[in-house]
């Protein structure tokens, strides 16, 4: 494959099979495996989504990947870096067909209002400091029919585009514009560089959204993000509230977006 990145996806790892790339990619990275290491697969029996979730792969159909990184960062930052992985992938969804697809804050896109890709980070820590994190991406690209829960929830590029590039060339493209947009959230600090295209891209802003957390519901106006990558959103009452990534799940009060 050819990959246009100065560290990131060196080394490669590929397999046929795997439970899911994330579990694989941990116990890579309890072995030693480097920063930047990259793990991709064609079929995973396992695939995980956020909250515990299985992620649905019919094999071969979609892009399962996963990114081990070590970053010298405080914790309360990981969290950042599934919004960057949000962006970067909308971006190379972009290069590679030119169609939009927007992101549903904190983790998925979605083209015609539907889920095209699921994004999971996970952390591990030694003492106070991260250890490593893990960022696992999937994305929809051949499938033409989903399971009757899910079909009026899921798409692919296949359906949205008429046609879907190979696994390869769909890696090459999240994991340049990843490694170029975490260089520059290194460097600045928070997520300030990337905030303007992010919230343009923002499938909720401006609209209504039901953030459902442990304790409460609330129900506002999806106003964008800050430069941590959090949400914000006005109450009814013009109250500016920050919703926290790892906290909740929000929902826009038609349909899945």
């Amino acid at each position: 494959m050819e990959l246009k990145t100065g560290w990131l996806g060196k080394p490669w790892n590929f397999a046929e099979e795997t439970d899911s790339t994330n579990d694989w990619a941990k116990r890579e990275a309890g072995k030693g495996a480097p920063n930047g290491a990259v793990f991709l697969v064609r079929n995973q029996t396992k695939g995980k989504g956020r909250r515990g979730r299985s992620w649905a792969d019919p094999k071969g159909s979609g892009l399962a990947m996963s990114l081990l990184l070590r970053p010298d960062m405080a914790p309360e930052r990981a969290p950042m870096m599934t919004v960057l992985m949000g962006l970067s992938a909308a971006q190379a969804v972009a290069d590679v067909t030119g169609k939009e697809a927007l992101i549903k804050w904190p983790n998925d896109l979605v083209m015609s209002g539907k889920k095209l890709c699921g994004i999971l980070t996970e952390m591990s820590m030694q003492g106070t400091k991260i250890a490593y994190v893990v960022i696992g991406i999937g994305i929809n690209l051949t499938v033409e029919k989903f399971p009757e829960e899910i079909k009026d929830k899921a798409t692919s590029l296949k359906l949205e585009c008429g046609e879907a590039p190979d696994v390869e060339r769909m890696a090459a493209a999240v994991l340049e514009r990843f490694e170029q947009n975490y260089e520059s959230f290194l460097a600045a600090g928070d997520l300030s560089p990337f905030k303007e295209e992010y919230d343009r891209l923002l499938a909720n802003r401006g609209r209504e959204v039901k953030v459902l957390e442990k304790e409460r519901e609330l129900v506002g106006t999806c106003l964008g993000i800050d430069e941590a990558g959090e949400l914000l959103v006005q109450t009814p009452g013009g109250e500016c509230k920050t919703v926290f990534a790892g906290e909740v799940s929000v929902r826009g009060l038609y349909g899945y977006v």
